[in-house]
């Protein structure tokens, strides 16, 4: 009965991020399931802004996987750098950017034990990659805004993002997984944001336990 209760209250706060965000969309940008890949690579502390002005050229530099394989990870370094952390992220790039070459025949693979066999890609970037290039919904992905928006609200109690995607897989029927990582996103841009979160504004204060709202102060106080 708890549960049940859990997951109506839920609902209910989905429904309200969903008439505030009517037109859910993936904040990268890119043509093909390997462009998504890269991109998502990059997009580790980076904003996603900053991932598509960088992209914008790479791609262009680097059509393809057999592209990125063929290049010192110096280059890819070099053309990644705005993104932060790049030499990780050069190695990862090239690393997978390799395997698909040699085990996948170029092309990214499309299920989730495949695609976590490559340098630099985990559960999250994996539920991405499956979601937004194959139309495959196995998980949902959890980025820093899902984790904190979920915590404030009360629909999760975790901090390991394996177990607040099982707990969201849990609140939520499988048609809303896809796309309730863009609702929490985007309302933790706008709304929900850290450290402070702007709970007077908030649409759906009523229903967050973790909500302040702020009283007006008196005059003479």
């Amino acid at each position: 009965m708890k549960d049940e209760k859990k997951r109506k209250k839920a609902a209910a706060v989905l429904a309200g991020l969903k008439k505030l965000y009517p037109n859910p969309h993936h904040y990268l940008r890119y043509e093909n399931p390997f462009q998504l890949l890269v991109a998502t690579i990059l997009s580790a502390q980076c904003t996603d802004d900053k991932v598509n002005g960088v992209t914008a050229d790479l791609f262009e530099k680097y059509p393809g996987p057999a592209d990125f394989a063929e290049q010192p990870v110096e280059a890819i370094e070099r053309d990644v750098r705005p993104t932060g952390f790049y030499r990780n992220k050069a190695k990862a790039i090239k690393g997978a950017s390799a395997a698909i070459v040699e085990r996948f025949g170029g092309a990214v693979p499309d299920t989730m034990e495949e695609l976590l066999t490559l340098p630099g890609i985990a559960r999250k970037s994996a539920n991405a990659i499956l979601q937004n290039a194959f139309d495959k919904v196995e998980g949902v992905v959890v980025d820093t805004h899902v984790i904190r928006v979920s915590a404030r609200l009360g629909w999760t109690s975790n901090t390991d993002p394996v177990k607040i995607e099982r707990d969201l897989m849990a609140l939520f029927d499988k048609k809303e997984w896809r796309w309730l990582p863009f609702y929490l996103k985007t309302h933790g841009r706008a709304v929900c944001k850290a450290p402070e979160p702007k709970c007077g504004k908030c649409a759906v204060a009523a229903l967050c336990p973790s909500a302040v709202i702020e009283r007006p102060k008196i005059k003479g106080k």
